[in-house]
C-alpha cells in the first residue's frame, strides 16, 4: 500500500508497510501513480503527460521504481498482519497508572469531559493510603518491566499537592528495593502553581502538562473560574516561569481547540510567541449537541489550519525560532515498537486509571462508566473479559483502519472516542480519523523539508 499527497510544494509518496517516505518530482509522482494502476502503462502514460521526456529518461524512471520495489521501499508487503496473533497472545503487564488524585477543580472549563473535575459524581481527593496501595498494585503487576509511569491527573491535582508529594516519596522508596524506576507526570491548570510546586516538579516530574488554550479571549471563554472570570492572566506568567525552569524541555503547553477557534493555528503560534517551545493543541471531543463541538463543516477549515501551521513552523525553523508541535512529531527511524504501532496506548491492559477510592478503569476517559469498571487496587482486576477485549483491539481488528495509510502512526486511535461516538472500542471515531490523516501528512512534509536544509 502506498499513499501519495502534495503538501506545501512537496510531492510525497509514503510506502505504508515499510514506512519509507519518498520526496519526488512531478514526473516521478505521476509515474508511481501509473505503476500502481498498471506497471505496463507507465511509458505510454508519461509520454502522454510529458511529451518532452526522452525514452532514456523514462527507462531510468522505471528502473528507479523497480529498484525501490526490490529494496522493499515501495509497494512493500504487509508483514505485520500475520504477526498480530502473536501480539495478541503476548503476556502484558501493567506499566502505567493515571492517578485521579483529585476529583475536584477550581476552574469550570466548558468542554471538561470530567464533569467539572468530579467525573459526574461527588468531589473527592485521593488519600495517601490509596495512592500508596496504587503504587504497590503497579509494582506487583509490572512483571519484569523496570520503567513505570504514573500520571497525576484530575480535576486539578494541585488541590491535593501534599498527597502528590507523599506518593512520589513513597514511589522513590520502592525503586531500589524492587529494581524499578518511576517516571511521574503532573497535569495542572496553573491556578495553584507556585515556586514550591515548580521546584518540586523540576526534581521529581519527568513531564509537566500545562493546560492553556492559546489566545487570551479563547482561553478565558473556555477555561473560566466558576464565577465566570477568565484565568489567562493568572496562569500565563506561572506557566512561562515553569517552562523556563525546565529549560524549555520535558513539558507541554497543552490546549484544546473547538468549533469557536477552527483557526487554532493562531493559538499555537500565540503560545510560541509567548516563548513556549513544547506545544500540543488538540481538537475537542464532544457530543454533537454541544455548542463548542467540532462540526462536519469545520473539518475543511481545521485541515487548512494544520497546513498553515506546518508551513509557518518550517519558516520559523529556518529562522532559528522553531518549536515542537506534538501532533507533528514523527520518528521515521526509531519510533514505537511493533506492538505499540499496531495496538496503541495500552488502555485496559498496560495502562489503567485509578479513582480517588481505588477503582480501576481502562483509562481516564472511561472513569465513571460502570460498564468498564475493571476491579480495584485492593482486590485486583476482576473483569479480565474487558481487558481481553482491549487487548484484541488493533489496526487489523478495526475495519476502518486496515486500509488506512495512517494506521501505523495512530495505532487505531482512541478507544474511548470510538466507544463514545461509535458505541464500540473496535470501531473508529470518524472525525478523529480525518484530522489524524491530515496531521500525518503535515508531519511527513515537515520531515521531508528538514532533510532539504
Amino acid at each position: 500500500m502506498i499513499h501519495k499527497f502534495k503538501n506545501n510544494g512537496y510531492n510525497i509518496v509514503l510506502d505504508v508497510n515499510s514506512g519509507s517516505v519518498h520526496v519526488v518530482d512531478d514526473i516521478a509522482y505521476d509515474a508511481i501513480s501509473l505503476y500502481e494502476e498498471d506497471p505496463d502503462s507507465v511509458r505510454i502514460g508519461i509520454m502522454r503527460l510529458y511529451p518532452n521526456v526522452t525514452d532514456y529518461e523514462v527507462d531510468e524512471l522505471i528502473d528507479d521504481i523497480k529498484s525501490l520495489i526490490e529494496a522493499g521501499e515501495l509497494f512493500s508487503e504487509d508483514v505485520y498482519e500475520n504477526y498480530i496473533d502473536d501480539i495478541g497472545k503476548r503476556e502484558t503487564v501493567v506499566k502505567a497508572l493515571c492517578l485521579h488524585i483529585a476529583h475536584d477543580c477550581n476552574l469550570s472549563c466548558r468542554y471538561c469531559f470530567a464533569g467539572k473535575g468530579e467525573y459526574n459524581g461527588e468531589s473527592a481527593l485521593m488519600s495517601f493510603e490509596t495512592g500508596r496501595k496504587a503504587l504497590d498494585f503497579l509494582v506487583d503487576n509490572s512483571g519484569n518491566r523496570r520503567n513505570l509511569e504514573v500520571d497525576f491527573f484530575g480535576g486539578e491535582p494541585l488541590m491535593n499537592f501534599e498527597v502528590v508529594k507523599q506518593i512520589v516519596a513513597y514511589g522513590r522508596s520502592l525503586e531500589e528495593k524492587y529494581d524499578k524506576k518511576f517516571r511521574f507526570t503532573l497535569t495542572t491548570n496553573g491556578v495553584l502553581l507556585n515556586d514550591d510546586v515548580i521546584e518540586f516538579a523540576g526534581k521529581e516530574m519527568s513531564n509537566l502538562v500545562l493546560s492553556i488554550d492559546g489566545r487570551k479571549d479563547i482561553h478565558d471563554y473556555m477555561r473560566p473560574f466558576r464565577n465566570g472570570a477568565g484565568s489567562y492572566e493568572l496562569i500565563l506568567p506561572r506557566f512561562k516561569k515553569a517552562a523556563e525552569a525546565r529549560n524549555q524541555t520535558d513539558y507541554y503547553a497543552r490546549g484544546t481547540f473547538t468549533h469557536f477557534n477552527t483557526d487554532f493555528d493562531k493559538d499555537v503560534l500565540e503560545l510560541a510567541n509567548q516563548g513556549f517551545k513544547q506545544i500540543s493543541v488538540e481538537p475537542v471531543v464532544a457530543e454533537p449537541h454541544e455548542e463548542y463541538a467540532i462540526k462536519d463543516e469545520d473539518i475543511e477549515d481545521i485541515c487548512k489550519a494544520y497546513d498553515r501551521l506546518a508551513a509557518e513552523m518550517l519558516e520559523r525553523e529556518k529562522e532559528g525560532r522553531g518549536f515542537n508541535f506534538f501532533h507533528f512529531m514523527i520518528d521515521l527511524t526509531g519510533g514505537p515498537c511493533v506492538a505499540k504501532r499496531l495496538s496503541g496506548c495500552g488502555a485496559g491492559t498496560e495502562y489503567l486509571a485509578v479513582t480517588p477510592w481505588g477503582d480501576l478503569y481502562p483509562c481516564h476517559q472511561f472513569v465513571g462508566n460502570e460498564d468498564f469498571l475493571l476491579g480495584n487496587i485492593y482486590d485486583g482486576i476482576k473483569r479480565n473479559d474487558i481487558c481481553s477485549t482491549f487487548k484484541k483491539c488493533n489496526v487489523y481488528s478495526k475495519p476502518d483502519c486496515k486500509d488506512c495509510f495512517a494506521k501505523f502512526f495512530c495505532s487505531g486511535g482512541c478507544a474511548a472516542n470510538a466507544y463514545n461516538f461509535e458505541g464500540d472500542i473496535r470501531k473508529s471515531y470518524k472525525t478523529g480519523c480525518i484530522l489524524e490523516r491530515k496531521r500525518v501528512e503535515c508531519a511527513l512534509m515537515l520531515q521531508a523539508a528538514r532533510d532539504d536544509y
